[in-house]
C-alpha cells in the first residue's frame, strides 16, 4: 500500500502516477466530446431534445475545465517538486464525474431511444469503459470503478425491461463491465508495480551517488584545510561558496556573508607573540565552529580574518547571528597565565541583494566591516548602496589624491587669526583646498584618504613648504604688522622619524624665522603613543616654533595631558561657540581659567557675529578667529588684508 511506502517514495509514486493519467488524458477527452456530440445530434429524440443539449453542454463544460486542467500539467516547471497527490486527485475527481455523467445520460434516454440510438449508446459507452482499463490504469480504483459506474447502472436497466434484444444488450453490457473491471484491476497492477520499481531502483541509485559524494567530499575537504585552524582555506571556501550560490540561485534561498575581523589580535602579536597569537586563532576558530551547522560554511581567510556564509538568512538573521559570534569571541581566552580579551567587528554582505558574484560578495562584506570598525568597532556592519558609492569615490579620490601636487590641484588659503580688542591680524591658519575635476573636495574627506593610504607626509611637507613660502612673502611686504602662519599637522606627519628634518628644510627653504611657524595638532594624537609625541612637540619647541592644541575639548583632553604637553596656544572649538547661549559660556570659562592658570593663550575659532566676538573679547579670550572677520583668503589678497587691517 501507499501509506507503507517511505514518504520520498511516495511523493515519487504520485509524480509518476500524474504523469501516466495526464499524458493519456487529452486523446480520453477529445474522444468523449466527440462520442457525446455524436449521440446528442445524432439522434433527434423530439420528447428529451432539450435535455440533451443540456446534458451535452454540462459535458462539454466538464471536458473544458479538464483540459485546462491538462495543459496545466504539462506547463508546470519540471525541475520544480510538485504535489503528485493533489494532481492524481483532481484528474480522477473529472473522470469518475465524466463516469456519472454518462451513467446519467443512458439512464435518462434510455426508456426514450429506439432500438438504434440503443445500440449506439451501449457501443460508445462500452467502448470508453474499454479504453478507460489502459487509460486509467496509474489509478487503480478509478479505472475498475469508471467501467461499472458507466456500464453497471444501464445494462441493469435494460436487463428489467421487457424487450428482449434490451434485456440481451444488458447482459452483455454487464458481462463487459465485469470482464473491465478484472482488465483494469490487472493493468493497474501490473502498472503499479512498475511504478514502485523505477522509484526504489531511482532511490538506490541516488543514496548510492549521495555516499560516493560525501566521500569524495571528505577526501577535498582534508586536502583544503588551514593547517592552523582545521577550517577551509581560500580555495576550498571559494569552491564551496560557488556550489551555495548555485544552490541558491535555483531554489531562491538567501545567503548572508559575514567578513569577521578581530578587534585587538594585533597587539597581543605584538606584546606576546606569535605562538600566542597562534593560540588565541585556534581557540577563536573552535567558538565559531560551535555556532555552524549544515546551513553555514566556515573559512580562514586569512591572518586574524574568518569568513561564514549563513544560507537562508535575512537581514535580520544575519545581524543577530553577527551579534551572537561578536559575543562569543569578546570572551576571555585563558592561556596559562595569560587572560587575554579581544573583539571583533563583523561586515555582511547579502546574496541576492547585494551582489550575486561569490568575490564580489566577499569584497562587500570586507568593505561593510571597513566601514564599520572606522565608525563603531565591536559592532556589526551591513552592506549598503552608501558604502558602494563611498567605496568608489574613495578609489577615485585615492587615485586622484596621489597625481594632486604634480597635476598642481592643490592651493593653500589662509583664513586670518586676530587680536580680540584691536582686531589686528597676528596670524594666518593655512588651510588646503583641492580642486579635483571641477570638484572642491572638502578637506575633512580626502586628508583621511591621504592618512590612510600613506599619501599624507608628501602632501603634508608640500603644505609646510607652501606656507612658509608664503608667510616669508607677506612678512616680506608689510614691515608694520608681521603675523605668523599657523599649520595643521597630521598624527602620521608626527610619527615620521623625519618629520622634525621636513620642519627644518622648509624653514631653511623659505628663510622663515621659527617663531613665525605655529604647529596646530588635535586632541587625538594623545590617543596614540603620548611618550613620542610629547618628545616631538618638546624638539618644536625647541627651535623656537609655537604649538596650538587645535578643536581642544572634543576628544582627549585631559589636565594631566594639558599640563604635560606646555603648549603655547589653545584653540576652543566652534561647537562650544556656537552654544554661548546654553551650556557653551560655562564650559569657556572653565576653559580659559585652567589656561590662564597654565600660562597658555587662548584662540576662539568659529565666530560669526559681532555679538559672539563682543562676549568673548570680555571673557579675555586673547584671540579670534571666523567668518566674521574673513572667509580664508587666497594668497594674493593676504598681503591687502594685512595693510587694511593695520591701518
Amino acid at each position: 500500500m501507499i501509506a507503507e511506502d517511505p514518504p520520498q517514495q511516495a511523493a515519487y509514486y504520485h509524480q509518476d502516477s500524474a504523469d501516466l493519467l495526464y499524458g493519456n488524458a487529452k486523446a480520453g477527452i477529445l474522444v468523449t466530446l466527440f462520442a457525446s456530440s455524436l449521440l446528442v445530434f445524432g439522434f433527434n429524440t423530439v420528447e428529451i431534445q432539450v435535455q440533451k443539449y443540456i446534458w451535452w453542454a454540462g459535458m462539454s463544460l466538464l471536458m473544458l475545465v479538464r483540459m485546462i486542467d491538462v495543459y496545466r500539467w504539462d506547463r508546470r516547471d519540471k525541475d520544480q517538486d510538485c504535489d503528485g497527490k493533489k494532481a492524481v486527485m483532481r484528474f480522477i475527481s473529472g473522470a469518475l464525474i465524466s463516469g456519472i455523467m454518462w451513467c446519467a445520460y443512458c439512464l435518462y434516454v434510455f426508456s426514450y431511444a429506439n432500438s438504434t440510438e440503443l445500440a449506439c449508446m451501449i457501443i460508445v459507452v462500452s467502448a470508453l469503459a474499454g479504453g478507460a482499463a489502459t487509460v486509467l490504469a496509474a489509478h487503480r480504483f478509478t479505472a475498475m470503478s469508471y467501467a461499472l459506474i458507466m456500464l453497471g447502472p444501464f445494462s441493469i436497466g435494460m436487463l428489467l425491461s421487457f424487450e428482449q434484444y434490451q434485456q440481451i444488450l444488458g447482459l452483455l453490457g454487464l458481462a463487459f463491465s465485469v470482464v473491465m473491471m478484472i482488465t483494469a484491476k490487472k493493468s493497474a497492477d501490473f502498472t503499479r508495480n512498475a511504478i514502485r520499481l523505477k522509484n526504489e531502483n531511482a532511490l538506490l541509485v541516488n543514496q548510492m551517488e549521495q555516499k560516493v559524494a560525501q566521500r569524495t567530499a571528505k577526501i577535498y575537504q582534508l586536502s583544503n584545510l588551514d593547517p592552523l585552524t582545521g577550517l577551509f582555506n581560500r580555495s576550498a571556501f571559494m569552491h564551496h561558496l560557488q556550489e551555495q550560490l548555485k544552490l541558491s540561485e535555483k531554489n531562491g534561498i538567501p545567503i548572508a556573508l559575514l567578513f569577521i575581523d578581530l578587534d585587538g589580535f594585533k597587539k597581543i602579536n605584538d606584546t606576546l607573540g606569535h605562538e600566542t597569537g597562534d593560540k588565541v586563532l585556534k581557540q577563536t576558530a573552535k567558538r565559531l565552529e560551535q555556532f555552524r551547522d549544515e546551513q553555514h560554511l566556515l573559512c580562514r581567510w586569512g591572518g586574524d580574518e574568518f569568513l561564514i556564509t549563513f544560507m537562508g538568512a535575512d537581514q535580520d538573521m544575519a545581524v543577530n547571528y553577527a551579534n551572537t559570534i561578536i559575543n562569543k569571541i569578546s570572551e576571555y581566552y585563558d592561556f596559562e597565565s595569560n587572560r587575554l580579551s579581544i573583539g571583533a567587528t563583523v561586515g555582511i554582505a547579502l546574496y541576492p541583494k547585494h551582489s550575486t558574484k561569490a568575490d564580489e560578495l566577499i569584497q562587500l562584506a570586507d568593505t561593510a566591516m571597513y566601514y564599520q570598525k572606522k565608525s563603531s568597532p565591536r559592532s556589526v556592519g551591513l552592506f549598503n548602496k552608501e558604502m558602494r558609492q563611498r567605496l568608489f569615490r574613495e578609489q577615485k579620490l585615492k587615485i586622484g589624491l596621489a597625481e594632486a601636487i604634480d597635476k598642481q590641484q592643490l592651493r593653500m588659503v589662509y583664513q586670518p587669526i586676530v587680536q580680540s580688542v584691536s582686531h589686528q591680524v597676528v596670524a594666518f591658519e593655512a588651510l588646503l583646498r583641492w580642486d579635483f575635476d571641477g570638484e572642491n573636495v572638502p578637506p575633512d574627506e580626502f586628508i583621511s584618504i591621504a592618512e590612510q593610504y600613506g599619501l599624507i607626509n608628501s602632501i603634508g611637507n608640500w603644505v609646510l613648504q607652501q606656507s612658509c613660502i608664503a608667510a616669508a612673502e607677506w612678512l616680506d611686504a608689510c614691515k608694520n604688522n608681521q603675523p605668523s602662519v599657523s599649520v595643521n599637522v597630521s598624527v602620521l606627519q608626527l610619527h615620521n622619524s623625519n618629520f622634525i628634518e621636513f620642519v627644518e628644510s622648509a624653514l631653511g627653504a623659505a628663510q622663515l624665522d621659527a617663531e613665525k611657524l605655529t604647529i596646530e595638532i588635535t586632541e587625538s594624537i594623545f590617543s596614540n603613543d603620548k611618550e613620542t609625541m610629547f618628545h616631538r612637540i618638546k624638539e618644536l619647541q625647541s627651535m623656537g616654533i609655537k604649538v596650538s592644541i587645535d578643536d581642544f575639548g572634543t576628544e582627549y583632553s585631559s589636565l594631566s595631558v594639558i599640563q604635560d604637553l606646555a603648549a603655547d596656544t589653545i584653540k576652543i572649538d566652534r561647537s562650544f561657540i556656537n552654544k554661548l547661549n546654553t551650556n557653551g559660556m560655562a564650559i569657556i570659562k572653565a576653559v580659559k581659567q585652567m589656561a590662564s592658570t597654565l600660562n597658555y593663550d587662548m584662540i576662539a575659532e568659529g565666530i560669526e557675529t559681532q555679538q559672539q566676538a563682543e562676549i568673548l573679547s570680555e571673557l579675555g579670550i586673547e584671540m579670534l578667529q571666523g567668518y566674521y572677520f574673513a572667509k580664508p583668503l587666497e594668497l594674493s589678497k593676504v598681503k591687502s588684508y594685512i595693510n587694511h587691517h593695520s591701518s
